[in-house]
């Protein structure tokens, strides 16, 4: 048996066993690389070269990127923005969240946008009562109609545009390829929105994130009187109670304010007895004793409309948590009060609740009770503090700090070092100062050291299963270029369709290479086809650009499998897809890049 033969047959039963859908896709892909080394198509440092590929390094350094836009609350933002304008309407949330998905994906590749926007984008659907899955489907392939907007938005863009230099000497301008991109997007989002809901399956995942949008807001309701507000009062330098003891405060005015704690700007606790200029008194009460109470005492109220202040339990730089005392806890038996530093010194009590009363701490500041298992506390401190102290077995987490950080603070103090970091990532990228995957490594390095993600974050963002199953396809790509198998194919096709019309030549290119791309990665197609469809064009006396710029909409055409492309297997699981569910929306759009591909190509750059 020849090897091109034995090739075409792990080729199809690769195929069979993802549409199977029985094997988890990282077995099959290390079942794949182990199988072709022990046939003898490849050696054993070939079968795990995949792992060591720039491919696997580029996409892991961009998971950590995507990581830090993020946590930053960049896509907070967006999400923000996104219910500002879309409201009740489906199709303009739809047109919104591919808009924004395309942009991103201009500046952060296909992967990396589809990382950063997913979580965003599954707590949207949640939030709007929607189903994940009508909404992830479109702005993955939204995503690889983005890839075509700039040069930077795919490899592929940077190999066509090689191939076109050493061809003819000429480039392709940085936005010259958003000639077919804007197309291929627009043409995209009219799809989704008006016959996406027929192929789109109406699924329902097995989790979905929690919607922690109006957190705080909740909190405040379940914890104090619905009359009562939370607020911090700044104690201006000027202020005639710096100085006086703390105790001798409240209560005042009406008795209708009550100080849960003392801290700085950032949120932390301050044990200090006396006021000092610059610190802030935490207190609750109606706001119309809040606001006498502070125009007695020269305080000025830190204002929760418009701000960062989100009902003063949640800002850039602090936050609150609950936990419930655990069974057999060191806590229980022991006594707590608003006000309460931790034994850390980083967090205070705000609050003490029991199931099935009332907070415990409702009517008196000073009221002093006994912790039993089950109860609940509500902590408030610093995101950092929050984060590193309430990691204990005493007690546990009802929403992590990160979780509520993130869909309750957009645009936190990480977002410009991290908008910084991904421009100086882009230019690298644009100006090819450095290979792509040495600029992502640097700018997932400069993520951590800028402290916009911890080393802890950085290791929880790897979509391992993403990375396995491409670090475990590459040698099959490799193994089909190697044994003239993807020759053979493109080179039967080519052939079936004749010389006789470009427009023929362009649908027997496009074919193929669409065709690869199902199977393998966009990358490997795209150097697979680039060389034959170079040669077809020289024999026909075609323009190289025309050929170059088809294999380059066709190569992005990655729609029929989860397997095409890793955003397409991000997607998978949070949305509850099948395997089978991609080519039915997929095929649609495939003839939109059919049709930009063979028939609008050669209107730009003629034949």
């Amino acid at each position: 048996m020849t090897e091109p033969v034995l090739m075409l047959l792990i080729l199809a039963a690769t195929v069979a066993i993802f549409v199977w859908n029985k094997i988890s896709v990282e077995i099959v892909a290390i079942g794949v690389a182990l199988m072709l080394f022990s046939t003898g198509i490849i050696s054993i440092d070939e079968a795990f070269s995949g792992f060591g590929s720039q491919t696997v390094v580029l996409i892991a350094a961009l998971f950590v990127v995507a990581e830090a836009v993020d946590s930053a609350g960049i896509t907070t933002w967006m999400g923000g923005l996104l219910v500002r304008f879309a409201g009740d309407s489906r199709p303009r949330l739809i047109a919104l969240i591919m808009v924004f998905t395309a942009l991103l994906t201009a500046v952060i590749s296909v992967n990396g946008a589809v990382a950063a926007l997913l979580p965003m984008v599954v707590v949207l659907a949640v939030r709007l009562g929607r189903e994940p899955g009508q909404l992830l489907m479109p702005m993955a392939f939204a995503a690889h109609a983005g890839s075509l907007l700039v040069l930077t938005g795919s490899p592929v863009n940077i190999l066509i545009l090689e191939a076109a230099i050493d061809t003819t000497g000429k480039g392709i301008g940085f936005f010259e390829f958003a000639l077919v991109g804007l197309p291929l997007l627009v043409g995209t989002i009219v799809i989704a929105i008006y016959i996406g809901p027929k192929l789109l399956p109406q699924r329902v995942p097995e989790t979905v994130p929690k919607d922690l949008s109006d957190h705080p807001r909740v909190l405040l309701g379940h914890y104090w009187p619905a009359e009562h507000e939370l607020v911090r009062l700044l104690v201006p330098a000027g202020s005639a109670q710096v100085g006086d003891k703390i105790a001798g405060l409240l209560p005042a005015t009406r008795g209708g304010v009550h100080l849960l704690s003392v801290q700085n700007a950032a949120g932390k606790p301050l044990p200090s007895e006396v006021l000092a200029a610059g610190s802030f008194l935490v207190v609750r009460g109606t706001a119309r004793d809040i606001a006498d109470f502070a125009i007695e005492h020269e305080m000025v109220v830190e204002t929760t409309k418009g701000s960062e202040v989100a009902c003063g339990l949640v800002s850039k730089s602090f936050g609150v948590v609950e936990v419930l005392v655990a069974p057999r806890s060191n806590l229980i038996d022991t006594s707590v009060y608003p006000g309460m530093i931790t034994k850390s010194g980083s967090l205070v009590v705000l609050a003490h609740h029991r199931a099935g009363q009332a907070a415990i701490t409702n009517q008196v500041t000073t009221q002093i009770s006994e912790v039993k298992a089950g109860d609940t506390l509500l902590l408030q401190g610093s995101w950092k503090a929050l984060d590193q102290h309430t990691r204990d077995h005493n007690v546990l987490l009802v929403d992590s700090p990160d979780a509520i950080r993130r869909q309750t603070v957009p645009l936190g103090p990480g977002a410009f070092p991290a908008l910084g970091i991904l421009a100086v990532m882009v230019v690298m990228m644009t100006t090819n100062i450095v290979p792509a995957a040495v600029a992502a490594l640097l700018a997932a390095m400069a993520m951590v050291l800028a402290r916009v993600v911890t080393i802890g974050q950085a290791h929880r963002s790897m979509a391992w299963q993403t990375l396995i199953l491409v670090g475990g396809m590459i040698p099959l790509s490799a193994a089909i270029t190697q044994t003239g198998t993807a020759k053979m194919l493109a080179d039967g096709i080519v052939y079936l369709t004749g010389g006789s019309s470009p427009y023929l030549l362009l649908l027997g290119i496009f074919v193929v290479t669409a065709a690869l791309g199902q199977l393998i990665s966009n990358t490997a197609t795209a150097l697979i086809i680039i060389p034959i469809s170079l040669s077809v064009a020289a024999e026909t006396g075609m323009s190289p650009i025309t050929v170059l710029m088809c294999v380059s909409v066709a190569s992005s055409a990655a729609l029929l499998t989860p397997i095409a492309t890793p955003a397409n297997m991000m997607i998978m699981r949070p949305a509850g897809y099948r395997f089978g569910d991609y080519w039915k929306f997929g095929i649609v759009i495939m003839a939109l890049y059919l049709a930009i591909g063979v028939f609008w190509v050669p209107v730009v750059w003629p034949f």
